[in-house]
């Protein structure tokens, strides 16, 4: 399985740039945040005391389903469709306090190594927080897409409606991931692609040169 990782912070655009990869390459696609705002969700609207839980006592509730196709991509948990509310800002707030838990982590990073390995693709573009150091440190394409603080917070504003200040989030979400993980700066042997001046498909296109060249 060829498997490309990509990293980076909050607004950097690795969901919908990874997506658009995947399909160019006609690969598998794998967004691992959704799984922690799916957590996130669970704790708000079925009572889930996820800080109280070990690894175990999770993988034990966490009924979650993912889409791995980038042309039809759903979530679920225990079978309710929860593709939109895992984007609510509620949940927003709520996936950071979840996901510096350590057992949280490391419920995820076995989860995710499993349900990569076991998707029978030939090729799955993953994308997330730690995804080139921690998760698939091994995968044979690792990029870092990163953007200006002031760009990624702009995309993300114009993602909401108008009345939501999306600023405090990823600066919040940004200081506090990175007291558990650096996705600033690229690894050795990690690919860096800033798209601060870059569009939508000059990004995408300096993903798939950076799987070319590997």
């Amino acid at each position: 399985m060829h498997i490309i990782a990509i990293d980076g912070p909050a607004g950097s655009g690795k969901s919908s740039v990874s997506k658009a990869a995947a399909r160019a390459l006609g690969f598998g696609y794998l967004d691992t945040g959704a799984a922690y705002r799916a957590l996130a969700w669970a704790q708000l609207n079925r009572n889930l005391q996820v800080g109280a839980m070990s690894a175990s006592q999770i993988a034990e509730v966490f009924d979650y389903k993912i889409s791995l196709d980038p042309s039809n991509y759903w979530v679920q948990f225990a079978n309710v469709d929860i593709t939109d509310a895992i984007r609510e800002p509620e949940v927003a707030q709520t996936v950071s306090s979840i996901a510096v838990l350590p057992q949280v982590r490391a419920f995820m990073l076995q989860y995710t190594r499993d349900l990569v390995t076991q998707s029978g693709l030939t090729g799955i573009v993953v994308e997330g927080r730690d995804i080139t150091t921690v998760i698939f440190p091994e995968a044979e394409t690792r990029i870092l897409l990163t953007a200006s603080e002031e760009v990624r917070i702009r995309r993300r504003q114009a993602e909401l409606p108008a009345d939501v200040s999306i600023a405090d989030q990823v600066t919040k979400r940004d200081n506090t991931d990175s007291q558990v993980v650096d996705f600033m700066k690229p690894a050795i042997g990690v690919i860096a692609i800033d798209s601060s001046n870059l569009s939508f498909d000059e990004t995408v296109t300096a993903v798939l040169e950076a799987v070319k060249g590997k």
